[in-house]
């Protein structure tokens, strides 16, 4: 998986490519952990993302609850397959997504 990270100030923006699964979900772990002191605005593309599994919606929630207390978090461009794995695990109620 690759992540290209832009920040802004206070905003985040996470690209992701490839696949977030059981191998490459501490990769987005360790950015994610190394780059939240100060953001207000997280923003997790997923245009390019093409495979998530459970380990990876596992990072997005821990991500979700830190940004709950400091800002704001949005999951944009998903595809279809995505949007299904968050319908289908509710996790559609918790992210917001674009």
């Amino acid at each position: 998986m690759k992540i290209i990270k832009k920040e802004n100030g206070e905003a985040l923006r996470l690209a992701l490519e490839g696949r977030l699964d059981t191998n490459t979900a501490p990769e987005l772990e360790a950015v994610l952990k190394g780059s939240l002191e100060g953001i207000k605005e997280l923003t997790i593309d997923m245009t390019a993302l093409e495979y998530l599994s459970s380990a990876g919606l596992r990072v997005l929630l821990g991500a979700q609850k830190s940004m709950n207390k400091q800002g704001s978090m949005k999951v944009a461009n998903a595809n279809e397959m995505i949007l299904e794995v968050f319908e289908i695990t509710g996790f559609s109620e918790i992210l917001t997504l674009e």
